[in-house]
């Protein structure tokens, strides 16, 4: 019996593992680069529900974005926010880091998923906000 309910458990979380992320992801209805942001996260496994809004400050607010981080677009996966234009490696290793609350990118840096223009890359940092509020490097592009 202990083998059978092994065996599910590993058949159950292999099937789970396949599925698809949702993410909810509200915008401004006149931005093109949140649009592109939403295809590079499709183009990444995403399942992405785009919600169209007219007041992102509260959008923003309700989701705990810190404002000093703020960016064009809001997203929500899995109670968490994600702000701005974060790349989709980073939003999927959120898996393993239980204490953050939430990733941003501020600013709409150039070269960064959905605003990409030709070959030019500034840097830009993924910043961390855990469940303090405290805000960490979370991965540095390029």
């Amino acid at each position: 019996m202990t083998r059978l309910l092994a065996s599910l458990v590993l058949i159950s979380g292999l099937a789970h593992a396949g599925d698809p992320m949702t993410i909810d992801v509200h915008r401004d209805p006149n931005c093109g680069c949140c649009s592109a942001w939403i295809e590079h996260l499709e183009g990444n496994g995403f399942t992405v529900n785009d919600h169209l809004e007219d007041d992102m400050r509260s959008v923003k607010q309700e989701a705990g974005v810190p404002a000093e981080l703020a960016s064009c677009h809001t997203a929500i996966i899995d109670g968490r926010f994600i702000e701005g234009h974060v790349p989709a490696a980073d939003i999927l290793a959120l898996s393993d880091k239980p204490d953050v609350v939430g990733l941003a990118v501020p600013g709409m840096p150039v070269g960064s998923p959905g605003m990409e223009m030709g070959d030019r890359q500034d840097a830009y940092k993924v910043i961390a906000v855990n469940d303090e509020g405290e805000q960490k490097v979370f991965n540095t592009y390029p």
